[in-house]
C-alpha cells in the first residue's frame, strides 16, 4: 500500500536497525480515517473470504481489526488477552507467544464461547516481526477447531523472517507494507516505493 509506505516515511521513525516507531497514526495516536483507508484495503486483499470473525491480539491490534471489520460486513471483533496462566479456568483457548522486543513470553486467551469449529477467521495485527503473536493467535484458533482465512499485517518487518514462519506453516500472509531492512536509519521497503 503505497499511501501506508509514504505515511511510515513522513511520520515514522526508525530506531536501531529494528524498530519502525509509527505511534503518531498508528499505536498511540490513531489516524481513524487512515485506519479505514487500511481496513478497506484488507478486504481488498482477503476478497472472497467468508469471514465469521476478525482476531487480534491486545492493545494496539484492536484498532485496525475494528477499522478493517466494517468492510466485512461487521463480522465480531475478537481480541486475545494477555496475562499470566490460568489453568483454574478450563473455559479459555490459551497460547503462549514472546516478545522480542519486550524480552517476555505472554500468554493469551480467548474464552472458549467467542471462538467456534464453524468459524472463518481473519487474523489482523499492527505488526509482524518474528511472527510469534500470529502463530499464537493460529493455534487459538485451531484449538477451537475453526479456519485461519488469513493473517493481515499493517507493516511486516521481513527481516525478522515472520511471514516465512507463517507461510511455512500452510498460513496466508498480507502485509500492506513490507520493511525489507533498516540500513543507517533509512527504512527500505519490499518492493521499494
Amino acid at each position: 500500500m503505497e499511501a501506508l509506505k509514504r505515511k511510515i516515511l513522513a511520520e515514522g521513525q526508525a530506531i536501531g536497525d529494528e524498530i519502525v516507531k509509527v505511534d503518531s497514526f498508528l499505536n498511540h495516536q490513531i489516524d481513524a480515517e487512515f485506519m479505514y483507508d487500511m481496513g478497506a484495503e484488507f478486504k481488498r486483499r482477503f476478497e472472497g473470504e467468508a469471514i465469521t470473525k476478525i482476531l487480534t491480539i491486545e492493545a494496539s491490534g484492536i484498532a485496525i481489526a475494528v477499522c478493517t471489520a466494517k468492510f466485512f460486513g461487521y463480522p465480531p471483533v475478537i481480541f486475545a488477552k494477555k496475562d499470566a496462566p490460568d489453568h483454574s479456568d478450563m473455559d479459555i483457548y490459551s497460547a503462549s507467544a514472546k516478545s522480542f522486543t519486550k524480552n517476555i513470553t505472554s500468554h493469551v486467551r480467548i474464552a472458549k464461547k467467542f471462538l467456534s469449529c464453524e468459524d472463518r477467521v481473519l487474523i489482523i495485527d499492527d505488526f509482524l516481526a518474528h511472527g510469534e503473536s500470529a502463530l499464537a493467535l493460529c493455534d487459538l484458533v485451531r484449538q477451537a477447531g475453526g479456519t485461519v482465512a488469513g493473517v493481515g499485517a499493517v507493516i511486516e518487518m521481513e527481516f525478522n523472517g515472520g511471514s516465512a514462519r507463517l507461510a511455512g506453516s500452510g498460513y496466508r500472509v498480507e502485509s500492506l507494507a513490507v520493511i525489507e531492512r533498516i540500513e543507517d536509519g533509512r527504512i527500505v521497503f519490499n518492493p521499494p516505493l
